[in-house]
C-alpha cells in the first residue's frame, strides 16, 4: 500500500513530468477511480491549464493548475507514471493526461479503492482534507506529542488513525516502533514524555530515509525487510519476530527489543 514515502516519490514524478505544461487531453478510462466528479467535469476543468507545483499532504497528493486542484489518493495498489501519448496502454491505466512536449501521465489502479477528486479552489481542497491530521513528516513535535497524549487506543492503531497523523500506513508504523523499542499494543496515552520523544524522533529519521528512496524500503537492518521472510527473525538482536493482528491489521514486531513492560 502506498505510504508517505511512495506518495512523495509520486509527487516528483508529477514535477518532473508535468510542471509548466499544458493539459492538452484528459481521457478517463474508467470512471470507477472518480469520485464526485465526472469525467465530463474533469475534462473541462483541466483542459487547457498547466500543472503548477505539486503538494503532498499525508497519503494525498495535490496537482494545482492555479485554479481547480486535482487531488489524488491512491489507496493500495494506485500509481503515478510518466509516459508518451505513443507508449502502450495497459489495463489499469485509468485517466491519461496526455500534456505538452509528448509527455503522457496516467493514474494506474489495478483494485480501484480511492481514486481521483477534483477541488475548484481552496476552500475545496481544505474540505476534502479536512479530517486529515498533520503530515507526519512535517508536524512539530510538541503537536505530536500532544496528539498521542491524549488517545486512548493502542499506539500502532493511533499512528495509523490519519486523523491524528496523515502518512503513516502499516509498515511504517511497524518500523517506527521498532526502532524506537515500543510494543504496539501499549496505550498512546500511556507512553512517557521520553517515549513521545523517542518516537518522535525515529518516526523522523525512518521518514526522511524512506523519502529518499521513494518507499519503505526492504533493507537488511529495517524490520520492513524481514517482516516477509519465511521465518523472520529481528535485524538487530536475532530474535524471532512475533505477528498478530491489531485493529484488523497486520502487525510484526520482536518481543525482545519491544517488550509489553519496560
Amino acid at each position: 500500500m502506498p505510504e508517505l514515502p511512495d506518495v512523495e516519490g509520486f509527487r516528483k514524478v508529477l514535477a518532473s513530468c508535468a510542471k509548466g505544461r499544458v493539459i492538452r487531453r484528459v481521457d478517463v478510462r474508467d470512471t470507477g477511480v472518480l469520485r464526485g466528479v465526472s469525467a465530463g467535469r474533469l475534462r473541462e476543468a483541466l483542459e487547457g491549464r498547466r500543472f503548477t507545483e505539486p503538494e503532498r499532504h499525508g497519503k494525498w497528493l495535490l496537482a494545482r493548475t492555479g485554479g481547480p486542484t486535482l487531488l489524488l489518493h491512491f489507496g493500495m495498489t494506485g500509481r503515478l507514471l510518466c509516459a508518451r501519448p505513443a507508449d502502450a496502454v495497459e489495463a489499469h491505466d485509468r485517466v491519461l493526461f496526455t500534456l505538452s512536449g509528448d509527455r503522457q501521465l496516467r493514474y494506474r489502479d489495478q483494485r480501484k479503492l480511492q481514486g481521483l477528486w477534483l477541488a475548484d479552489d481552496d476552500f475545496g481542497v481544505a474540505r476534502l482534507l479536512d479530517r486529515q491530521g498533520p503530515d507526519a513528516l512535517s508536524v512539530q513535535r510538541q503537536d505530536f506529542e500532544a496528539a498521542l497524549s491524549s488517545r486512548r487506543g493502542h499506539i500502532k492503531t493511533t499512528l495509523t488513525d490519519q486523523s491524528v497523523l496523515a502518512g503513516l500506513g502499516n509498515l511504517l508504523a511497524d518500523e517506527i516502533l521498532w526502532r524506537a523499542r515500543l510494543d504496539p499494543r501499549v496505550r498512546a496515552g500511556d507512553l512517557t514524555e521520553a517515549e513521545r520523544r523517542r518516537l518522535y524522533t525515529q518516526m523522523r529519521r525512518t521518514l526522511r530515509s524512506a523519502v529518499t528512496a521513494d518507499c519503505v524500503p526492504p533493507r537488511d537492518t529495517w524490520l520492513t525487510g524481514h517482516r516477509d521472510d519465511p521465518d523472520p527473525v529481528c535485524p538487530r538482536c536475532g530474535t524471532r519476530l512475533r505477528r498478530f493482528r491489531l485493529a484488523g491489521r497486520g502487525t510484526v514486531w520482536c518481543p525482545r527489543c519491544q517488550p509489553d513492560e519496560p
